[in-house]
């Protein structure tokens, strides 16, 4: 398949034209109508600092149901301590930085560059993006960042400061959405990690046809807070 390249209209070519590695097209910008048009088509932005903007849609993709998660008993213990306070759209832009700053210092790079974390800043002006900030004696020791589009959740990225905190702020988002009856959470590539919560690959073609299908719910924008 063809890389394609993109013009400035914000259209994408179908995901099912992506490489074997998932790559679909290059160019464009990060306007907040392009990427939301890309998330809803199963594409995403991804790229390192001295790269153009290039879209990905992988095969297969990981996702989780909220309803399938699986937390374990260690784990369970810790929510249970309340050693962690948990809190949503709070601090976005301190979560978003700290996920750069943690990505550049394990990786020596990260695709989260100046121009990303504005974009995405932007979402959350706008409600679409949101994050979870996860709490110790008042400072920020861990979070996670994502993309909120019907029934949808988009997970982007997550860190930690302290052990355990960011997998509580996921269980904590996860318990929530299962609330708010979402019907899926986009983990995007693959990691042993989210799969000990439960997340499952499946082929692109079915994830496509799940996102449509969840376009369809009124989606749950502006800013979000835990509720029963």
């Amino acid at each position: 398949m063809p890389v394609y390249i993109l013009p400035e209209e914000h259209i994408f070519p179908p995901a099912t034209h992506a490489e074997d590695n998932g790559l679909l097209a290059v160019g464009g910008d990060l306007s907040a109508e392009r990427i939301m048009a890309a998330y809803s088509l199963g594409i995403f932005p991804w790229y390192s600092m001295d790269d153009p903007i290039l879209w990905w849609s992988p095969d297969p993709r990981l996702i989780l149901s909220p309803t399938d998660l699986k937390v374990s008993r260690s784990l369970r213990q810790v929510i249970k301590s309340d050693i962690f306070t948990v809190t949503l759209d709070r601090a976005f832009e301190s979560v978003i930085n700290e996920c750069a700053t943690v990505h550049q210092h394990n990786h020596g790079d990260t695709w989260i560059t100046d121009e990303m974390i504005d974009a995405y800043i932007e979402l959350h002006r706008l409600g679409h993006a949101h994050s979870v900030e996860c709490w110790s004696d008042e400072k920020l020791v861990g979070g996670l960042y994502g993309i909120s589009m019907g029934s949808v959740f988009f997970g982007e990225s997550m860190f930690m400061k302290k052990s355990n905190a960011s997998k509580v702020a996921f269980v904590k988002l996860v318990q929530q959405l299962q609330r708010w009856g979402f019907s899926i959470i986009d983990c995007q590539v693959t990691t042993s990690h989210l799969q000990s919560f439960g997340a499952q690959e499946i082929p692109r073609k079915e994830f496509l046809k799940l996102v449509t299908q969840a376009l369809k719910t009124p989606g749950k924008n502006g800013i979000w807070d835990f509720e029963e």
